[in-house]
């Protein structure tokens, strides 16, 4: 119980930094689902994160593949799961940053992961698994694999959460710099300028 207390303490500021907020929802996708809207149902508010009521149950095997795109740049920090109870658990999970296209499970065997993570067993609470930051720093849509599961014919899912923060600045920058040559009385020097660069370049041919 201590233990659990423990985590429930240190996750309890995680909701500032959640990423829930930045999740692109609507294209949220899994394969291998009994239900495939369940992979939308199981990416919750953090204050549902011990539901029980709402998961994602695996379909022919214990394997599951479920897509999540970001509406931006995001740098990950941590995933945090509250998985499936007794032989329903998965032990393994592999994650992909920014593949997109992996559209099967034979991509993923094929494809070296970012991170492979060893999950917890017989953990009922929900769990923060810690990501190394710099293969997470710029990420707009994560790939993740679940597999193994104890009783090796069903892994479930209650609860898909993210921590991090949002990645901007570059966005940002470049807007500032935008903004000059948007403006009327700059036009024209940047006209000049963009001339004489097309002039050398025909010149140097």
């Amino acid at each position: 119980m201590e233990g659990n207390n423990s985590l429930a303490a240190d996750l309890s500021g995680t909701d500032l930094s959640n990423l829930f907020p930045l999740i692109d929802r609507e294209n949220v996708h899994g394969l291998n689902l009994a239900i495939p809207e369940q992979a939308k149902a199981v990416i919750k508010p953090w204050s549902e994160r011990e539901d029980t009521t709402v998961y994602a149950d695996s379909g022919v095997d214990d394997q599951i593949i479920i897509h999540v795109p970001f509406a931006q740049n995001v740098r990950v920090k941590s995933i945090i799961l509250k998985l499936g109870r007794g032989e329903a658990t998965p032990r393994h999970l592999r994650v992909y940053a920014n593949y997109p296209n992996i559209i099967d499970f034979s991509d993923a065997e094929n494809t070296k992961p970012h991170l492979n993570i060893s999950l917890l067993e017989g953990e009922t609470a929900v769990v923060e698994y810690p990501l190394k930051v710099a293969a997470f720093s710029s990420v707009h849509s994560l790939s993740l694999y679940f597999r193994e599961s104890v009783g090796g014919e069903l892994s479930r899912i209650y609860y898909l959460g993210f921590k991090g923060d949002v990645r901007t600045l570059r966005k940002e920058g470049t807007n500032k710099l935008e903004v000059p040559a948007a403006d009327a009385a700059d036009a024209p020097l940047v006209d000049r300028l963009a001339q004489k660069t097309g002039g050398q370049q025909t010149t140097a041919r």
